[in-house]
């Protein structure tokens, strides 16, 4: 008789897991499978279930067995993890610390700008029952309704982790260090309680949910649901692996990610400077390498507050307090009121806004408060059948309408510096260049090594605004360099568009692109 199966936390298989159920009749025993299975054959009714495998948690949870679909049991991998909650806050507010690890660990909490400040230390946390600092993972697909740490075994008041926002806005992270030497950190983002600088930065928060496979699901393995199975061996069950004509989307429906998840992707190791190559998959076009950007206001003296994306949904960030805002690196999934927030603020207040990223807005999103996001995917087969620019498109209008510059797959996974064509123009005064000149040779870009223009990059579009002005074009392959782009709307504002992930990985470390951005900036605030 099949009950169900196991799976560690990225829904992988677990063989050789012991179960017990018990219940009044008596206790039985059983094994897990190599696929994760369970089988045992018991008569219908409800059961505690005590799991047990080194290396992973051990619980015990309640279940009715008899007609319902297969039980999904997760254990968590024993280890060092972390995520503030919430995630994102207002100086002066507070978020728990939800830690995991089966040994005494220390946190402390720093801001990363130009160098990594040290704010407090947080303390020493152990507890006097055994592992009692493990965390345990709900069954099912908690990718859609959160890890839950501290939910269980958390009932005193005492037990409750809580740090106060410090009064500086700014990119923030926990750093915990456990007794054997093992190392997590997490970001958490504060936001002013007031506006105090003329430059708002948003944090691409929703992307960073988005890449999170916590939960065996991200937006891009399994974005629809998880399958009936867990996973034994990846390129022998998943579709992105097996199908040479798998289509990433291709649902009518897509559920829920949750937030409320930590986030491996974002780690970044105490010992690494703002000034370090970027390495591996995912720090290249996620928080790390917004931090760099970061670091680059702060060298150039640029004051800044700092803001979650779904601060901007939320209304916490006001656009009419600040003269320019900056969206960068991979600000991929908005919502569609974000998206009109600001373009009403660009093209009919005055505002100005500064797109230092590449693949921007290219699908819009629901907030599902307070915790989780639907990514509106669609159907891509349909995109392409109707010839429309992005996910965003096909919801609506393209996201080229203001940002003056749309994603598109040419130069994907290639990076290149850029080719003046218009040397004449304001952007690049102070540089020397002339047109045909080259520039943006240096990143700090490792996935994707090779200059400015990369990773992913936008290009000019027939849902471009009248008027804006192409300024360089990446060298990428196949005409796939981004087109580094400059418009000005009607009602007074101006957008300027870089047009690739990788401009922010340069900008600490090539000159030309530091001193367009700056030109740039210098620009709109003083309009």
């Amino acid at each position: 008789m099949l009950i169900g199966y196991v799976s560690d936390e990225r829904y992988v298989a677990l063989p050789d897991v012991l179960l017990e159920f018990e219940n009044e009749s008596g206790s039985f025993e059983t094994r897990s499978r190599a696929s994760g299975s369970v089988h045992v054959d018991l008569k219908p009714g409800s059961y505690k279930v005590t799991l047990a495998k080194p290396g992973y948690g051990s619980k015990s949870v309640q279940v009715k067995l008899g007609g319902g679909p297969p039980v999904q049991f997760r254990l968590l991998t024993d280890g060092l993890l972390g995520y503030a909650w919430p995630k994102w806050v207002q100086s002066g507010e507070k978020s728990e610390f939800r830690v995991h690890s089966v040994e005494p660990y220390k946190l402390g909490l720093w801001r990363y700008g130009l160098e990594k400040e040290f704010i407090r230390n947080l303390g020493w946390f152990d507890e006097h029952g055994p592992r009692a600092t493990m965390q345990i993972t709900p069954d099912g697909d908690f990718s859609q309704t959160g890890a839950e740490w501290n939910k269980q075994g958390y009932t005193s008041p005492h037990h409750k982790q809580y740090v106060d926002a410090p009064e500086r806005s700014g990119l923030y992270y926990f750093h915990a260090h456990t007794a054997r030497g093992a190392e997590f950190s997490f970001p958490w983002i504060v936001a002013p309680a007031a506006p105090s600088a003329p430059v708002a930065v948003l944090a691409s928060n929703i992307s960073w949910n988005a890449y999170n496979s916590f939960g065996g699901r991200s937006n891009y393995i399994n974005p629809d649901q998880l399958p009936p199975t867990p996973i034994v061996n990846s390129r022998l069950e998943l579709r992105r692996y097996t199908d040479p004509e798998n289509v990433t989307y291709a649902g009518d429906y897509y559920a829920p990610l949750s937030f409320e998840r930590p986030e491996a992707i974002n780690h970044i190791a105490e010992t690494e400077k703002v000034t370090d190559p970027i390495e591996g998959r995912a720090a290249c076009h996620l928080a790390p390498a917004e931090w760099r950007l970061l670091g680059w206001l702060e060298k150039n003296r640029f004051a800044y507050d700092y803001y979650a994306e779904t601060q901007l949904d939320s209304g916490v960030l006001n656009l009419d307090a600040y003269k320019v805002l900056i969206i960068s690196t991979h600000p991929e999934y908005w919502t569609r009121k974000m998206y009109d927030r600001v373009k009403a603020w660009v093209h009919q207040r005055g505002g100005r806004l500064m797109y230092l990223g590449g693949n921007g807005i290219n699908c819009e999103v629901d907030l599902v408060e307070p915790s989780a996001v639907i990514y509106q995917n669609g159907d891509a087969r349909e995109l392409i059948r109707l010839g429309l620019e992005s996910r965003f498109h096909m919801r609506g209008e393209s996201e080229a309408n203001l940002l003056g510059v749309v994603y598109d797959e040419k130069g994907i996974m290639t990076s290149a510096p850029f080719r003046v064509s218009n040397a004449a123009h304001w952007i690049y005064a102070g540089t020397g260049l002339k047109t045909g000149d080259v520039f943006g040779q240096n990143s700090l870009h490792m996935r994707c090594a090779g200059g400015a223009s990369g990773h992913e990059t936008d290009k000019v579009s027939p849902s471009s605004p009248a008027g804006v002005v192409r300024l360089a074009k990446g060298l990428n392959p196949d005409e796939g360099g981004a087109d580094l782009a400059y418009y000005e709307a009607d009602g007074g504002g101006a957008v300027f568009s870089a047009g690739s992930i990788t401009w922010t990985s340069a900008v600490l470390v090539d000159d030309h692109v530091s001193r367009i951005t700056s030109n740039v900036l210098n620009r709109f605030l003083e309009a």
